[in-house]
């Protein structure tokens, strides 16, 4: 009986949503305009935003140049924002703010459209073009709306997207590392690190440049030798100026050993040629 009961519902179900399906439907075909402003208006609440954005889409040709407009391009570029179509909503925040500059909702619409180029950036092994976009977009935001209520939102999506951009330069600086590519790794890490200098990846960042420069130095000819070794305590120096409890001590204090040992045989070798 229990089963018979849910099958029974099951079909309930099934009827009444073919049925909200078919004047649906009947809806998108018809000619009253009115209903569609008044029914995507309730899909709208409703979350329906699909729903909602191809009634929207429809209808907006029939109220250009009347009141309602400005509110159906609105909540049109609302519904793409709410079905992470962000470039299509971007477009419409955008056509909004040009259409309707004297809005009350223009400094919203402003903001969604940046935040819009925020969604649509990748992730950092990718190219930023996106990145660029939103980063722009965002602080002309803040230039035009420094006191608004999205001011902080919009500070913290800049953080994040030039943390981005940092974080695909490091990884560049040190695939020349991995690759053996010592000389590169080395001055890529010293343009990254003058490039951002408030950079969280600054740490490694110097110590990559370090090992890369300790390759170098170990393998060097003798005539080179000597100087680049020298340079080496400058740089474990100046690193653990910054980070005195860096994470990678260990391994730089098992460098520096070999680089002393180094020394120390220049240093009896010059000896012994001056006796």
């Amino acid at each position: 009986m229990k089963l018979k009961g849910l099958g029974a519902l099951v079909i309930l179900l099934l009827i009444l949503m073919s049925s909200a399906c078919s004047d649906y439907q009947k809806l998108l075909n018809s000619d009253d305009v009115s209903e569609k402003y008044k029914q995507a208006e309730v899909y709208y609440n409703n979350g329906e935003y699909r729903k909602a954005n191809r009634l929207f889409e429809q209808i907006i040709p029939k109220y250009r140049g009347k009141p309602q407009a400005q509110r159906i391009i609105f909540f049109f570029a609302e519904s793409y924002f709410q079905t992470k179509s962000y470039y299509l909503a971007a477009y419409q925040y955008e056509n909004f703010t040009k259409s309707y500059p004297k809005s009350d909702r223009v400094q919203e619409a402003t903001f969604k459209a940046a935040k819009s180029y925020y969604f649509q950036s990748p992730r950092h092994s990718l190219d930023q073009e996106d990145t660029f976009t939103a980063l722009e977009k965002l602080q002309v935001f803040l230039n035009l709306y420094p006191e608004s209520e999205y001011a902080d939102e919009a500070n913290q999506m800049i953080a994040e997207l030039q943390e981005k951009l940092e974080k695909k330069d490091f990884e560049i600086a040190k695939q020349y590392y991995t690759i053996r590519d010592y000389k590169a790794a080395i001055k890529a890490n010293e343009n990254f690190v003058s490039g951002f200098p408030g950079t969280k990846f600054r740490e490694e960042s110097l110590y990559i440049k370090f090992i890369a420069s300790y390759e170098i130095a170990i393998n060097s000819i003798d005539a080179k030798k000597q100087e680049r070794l020298e340079e080496l305590i400058q740089q474990y120096n100046t690193l653990l100026r910054y980070y005195p409890e860096t994470l990678f001590l260990a391994d730089l204090d098992k460098r520096m050993t070999q680089v002393y040992t180094e020394l120390k045989q220049f240093d009896k070798n010059t000896t012994q040629q001056t006796k």
